[in-house]
């Protein structure tokens, strides 16, 4: 912006453009709300030093996922400091932002006007209190003396379930959809009445004195009054070609469900042996994918110099690993895997390895002896004093949120207008604690309650949930695809039980604390793991107060607190008989925000999949993984 104006009208945390106000999102400000623009506006020139975020394991996933080979590097946002200086670099760099919706209201005398026409201004003229930019409207007829009257956005804009997200039609709607008789452009009134049964607003045509209450097109009925959708994309400032197909919804700005963001994420994990080949071969593939025999080796290697990094293997070995990244490549001697990208599997085969990795930057573990009180609750403790997790922002979707297993399931919206090199990415950095369960006990357990009423009930919910947001979709459905197991209930369960220990008597904000759950699959069914780590970019992620509470008597006080706790809730018996019965659609039991729910950033599947009666005994014993307290 020229002149007085500046470009940085606030500021957020680079977490927040992956979960909370990433592109195509609606992010309100003090005075008004602007929306997160797409990839193609991103600027990085006027930023002299930055650099990529590193993670090949994740890198892979952004491909695969999107399915877009060109994908080459996981961007943090663009940032520099001193942007408060005025007519300083930094004034210019920040993620790009447009206002939105696109109409304001003046809050003196309710004229309703586009951003565009003319009507309101803009003043940004503080540098160092970018919070105070507003939008004005200069020829108010009920101007006081003193500033102008501000002008906020008006709350109404329309979205999809494919999306697409626009403006109100204030002037088609007010004239019944056509147009004006006496005026080419109207002046337009927003009178908004307040009211306890709902949204009482007026829109009034000044020039031919038409008027129109918003609540004809609230609610289900109201639906039906709605234009169809023009498929615009607003983050990329463009409309999609072809007629959409989604259903179309008026939405309030600061709805929870305007956006959800689709991410991956993955720990910088040590990988060794063929992963870690396989890793260095992708990393160096430009400079190996020309090359048609292993007799370009022994020269690559020597006018290369960061090949050094392949010394420990053999040109045989190297070139085997190049030949099955080529195929990998070319989807030779494999089938289309549907689902996301598994990450998780290096990761456990990591923490459940006999010999713990060498210390890195990124990564250090410990091993924790197991206390002779909690010998038959844990096969494995290990402190895991050094951890970087990497995220990157793949997509986002309107009023369905994603299914955390099925990308598919709903519809995923690109970043930019086609391809891009790159992906918006973060990196925290943090500490944990990860628990292994003992096999024999989790495979008694699972015998015992695989056929029982309570087990059943939680299958039955999970066929239904699954045949209600697959409703309307053509092609063959599998009701009972992606059912994470018996396992996970437990597994699940005793990690939200620790969590909240944690976060009640130790200090910890839940909000701070993660879960990554390492649970049975059909290609590994003995996977037996739970890692609690910090996720936050600040100090409370890295003082070490985590990996302390790993230490052995510090680990027998939290367990048997935690499963003690357990054993009782203030909604009992409510929550203690709670079963999911037909009709019924949530996914957990005997569970509830008293007793075992957690924020949303902290679990890692929405608050899904959890009862306490598969963990303690709170009714029948023969249900509960441990019958007997330790």
């Amino acid at each position: 912006m020229a002149g007085k104006h500046f470009r940085r009208v606030g500021t957020v945390r680079p977490s927040h453009l992956m979960f909370t106000t990433g592109v195509g999102s609606i992010v309100e400000l003090p005075n008004f709300s602007v929306l997160v623009r797409g990839l193609d506006d991103w600027n990085y020139s006027a930023v002299p030093e930055w650099e990529a975020i590193a993670e090949p394991r994740l890198l892979a996933a952004v491909k695969k996922l999107l399915n877009e080979p060109s994908v080459k590097e996981l961007r943090p946002a663009p940032w520099m400091d001193g942007g408060d200086e005025p007519g300083s670099q930094a004034t210019k760099v920040g993620v790009p932002i447009t206002p939105f919706p696109g109409w304001l209201r003046c809050t003196a005398c309710d004229e309703l006007a586009p951003v565009e026409g003319g009507v309101f201004g803009f003043e940004n003229a503080k540098p160092r209190k970018p919070h105070e930019a507003r939008f004005f409207h200069a020829n108010c007829g009920r101007k006081r003396s003193g500033r102008k009257p501000m002008a906020v956005a008006a709350r109404f804009v329309l979205a999809c379930t494919e999306g697409h997200l626009d403006d109100f039609p204030f002037t088609r709607f007010v004239h019944q959809g056509g147009a004006c008789p006496n005026a080419s452009h109207p002046k337009l009134k927003m009178d908004d009445r307040g009211g306890n049964l709902g949204a009482n607003v007026e829109i009034k045509c000044v020039a031919c004195q038409a008027r129109r209450n918003m609540r004809e097109v609230l609610g289900p009925r109201g639906a039906e009054r709605l234009p169809r959708c023009r498929s615009r994309r607003a983050h990329v400032g463009d409309f999609e070609p072809g007629d959409c197909k989604g259903e179309l919804k008026l939405l309030v700005v600061g709805a929870s469900n305007q956006w959800f963001a689709v991410t991956l994420s993955a720990l910088a994990v040590p990988r060794t042996g063929d992963s870690e080949l396989a890793t260095k071969v992708e990393q160096f593939w430009d400079t190996f994918k020309m090359m048609e025999s292993p007799a370009f080796l022994p020269f690559a290697r020597s006018a290369v110099a960061a090949l050094r990094e392949f010394e420990r293997w053999t040109d045989e070995q190297l070139w085997a690993g190049i030949e099955a990244h080529r195929k990998r490549l070319s989807g030779e001697g494999q089938e289309d895997e549907e689902g996301y990208p598994d990450l998780r599997t290096p990761e456990w085969q990591i923490f459940s390895s006999a010999e713990l990795p060498l210390v890195t930057d990124d990564f250090a573990l410990r091993q924790v002896e197991i206390p002779g009180e909690l010998k038959n609750v844990y096969a494995d403790v290990i402190q895991a004093e050094r951890l970087r997790e990497v995220r990157a922002l793949v997509g986002f979707t309107r009023l369905d949120a994603p299914d955390p297993t099925d990308p598919q399931l709903v519809s995923r919206v690109r970043l930019a207008k086609g391809s891009t090199p790159w992906v918006p990415a973060s990196e925290v950095r943090g500490e944990g604690a990860f628990l292994r369960l003992p096999e024999d006990l989790l495979t008694e357990w699972e015998q015992r309650i695989r056929d029982t009423e309570q087990m059943q009930t939680h299958r039955e919910a999970y066929e239904r949930f699954r045949t209600s947001r697959y409703s309307g979709r053509a092609g063959a459905f599998e009701p009972m695809r992606h059912w994470p197991g018996e396992r996970y209930y437990a597994l699940h369960t005793l990690s939200h039980l620790l969590i909240r220990t944690i976060a009640l008597d130790c200090g910890y904000s839940s909000a701070s604390l993660s879960e990554r759950i390492y649970s049975g699959t059909e290609e590994d069914p003995q996977r037996s793991g739970i890692l609690i780590y910090t996720a936050v970019p600040d100090a409370e992620g890295t003082l070490g107060g985590l990996v302390s509470l790993a230490e052995p008597d510090r680990l027998v006080w939290l367990t048997r607190r935690a499963l003690n706790e357990a054993m009782h809730c203030s909604s009992d018996p409510l929550c203690s008989e709670r079963l999911p019965h037909d009709p019924e659609e949530f996914l957990h039991g005997a569970a509830c925000h008293v007793c075992l729910f957690v924020s949303e950033t902290t679990c890692e599947r929405g608050n899904r999949f959890l009862d306490r009666r598969f963990v303690v005994p709170i009714d029948n014993p023969n249900l509960a993984l441990f019958p007997e307290l330790p």
